[in-house]
């Protein structure tokens, strides 16, 4: 919807794919961010993948608060479509950090003792600066 490109190098691409585990989903991901969102169709055309596969993928991303949607006005006879938007890198990172960090927790804490000289571990982590 908007006459702006974002440009995506092949590393970022590679980084968000490591990030998502999906192939399909980090090109839905970067398709959004490049167009600053669009409609299931638009995004089966720019990604070429099945329409199956978008259609669950979006319904999977936006649960999991990947991706946000809204329902847009439609004047025809049938459902009124969805426009999908990729939420910020900054926001995605936030989310797979915190992922991390419980994962990273729970394999610290494996001993389950719970005596007085069990040190539990707690791992956090924090962004640098303010302007995230």
């Amino acid at each position: 919807m908007t006459g702006h490109v974002l440009r995506i190098d092949k590393n970022s691409e590679r980084a968000v794919h490591e990030l998502l585990k999906s192939k399909a989903e980090s090109r839905i991901y970067i398709y959004l961010l490049r167009k600053n969102g669009a409609r299931s169709e638009e995004i089966i055309k720019g990604t070429k993948l099945h329409p199956s596969t978008v259609r669950e993928l979006l319904s999977k991303m936006h649960g999991q608060q990947l991706i946000y949607r809204e329902k847009l006005k439609n004047d025809s006879i049938g459902k009124n479509p969805y426009f999908y938007r990729a939420v910020s890198p900054v926001k995605l990172l936030q989310k797979k950090a915190k992922e991390i960090e419980d994962r990273l927790n729970r394999i610290a804490n494996l001993t389950g003792k719970k005596d007085k000289d069990t040190k539990y571990v707690r791992i956090k982590i924090y962004k640098r600066g303010g302007n995230a």
